[in-house]
């Protein structure tokens, strides 16, 4: 399904790429504080599991959570190029777009001249999440582990 009422005009590849990247930051931003709220319940639960097990479970969700959450952001990059028609025909649109929010980016598909900022802007994206994943899972070891806790 192509919007036909977009040129692929750098206005519009700006607000089309741009929207995309907001609402994965939303999406991203919903899911790192669920898990953020989760495990700091965990945290306070400190006598019902013992703390390996605890820890293990922790990272595990963690790391699940997070992966899921980046497929969804990748599936709405891949609705988005389907959106607007910026893949050539027949493409496997989320083969293109992980290629393009992973920064892999085989070069075997390319967008079509006229929305080529979208794959840029999808690494952009990828790249900010990913770390910001990082970040999270960094912080979370630190803080579970009872040694580098702050008090």
């Amino acid at each position: 399904m192509m919007l036909s009422t977009m040129d692929g005009s750098m206005f519009d590849q700006v607000i089309v790429g741009g929207g995309a990247s907001l609402a994965n930051l939303i999406i991203h931003a919903l899911l790192v504080g669920a898990i953020v709220a989760t495990v700091h319940r965990l945290r306070m639960d400190q006598g019902s599991i013992p703390s390996f097990l605890r820890y293990t479970l922790v990272i595990v969700a963690t790391g699940t959570l997070l992966v899921a959450g980046h497929f969804s952001e990748v599936v709405l990059w891949a609705y988005t190029y389907d959106w607007v028609g910026a893949a050539p025909p027949d493409t496997d649109l989320i083969y293109f777009a992980f290629g393009n929010y992973t920064t892999l980016g085989y070069g075997d598909v390319v967008p079509i001249p006229q929305w080529h900022l979208l794959g840029p802007m999808t690494a952009l994206n990828g790249v900010m999440l990913i770390g910001w994943s990082t970040a999270l899972i960094f912080e979370i070891l630190r803080r579970s582990n009872p040694q580098t806790q702050t008090r």
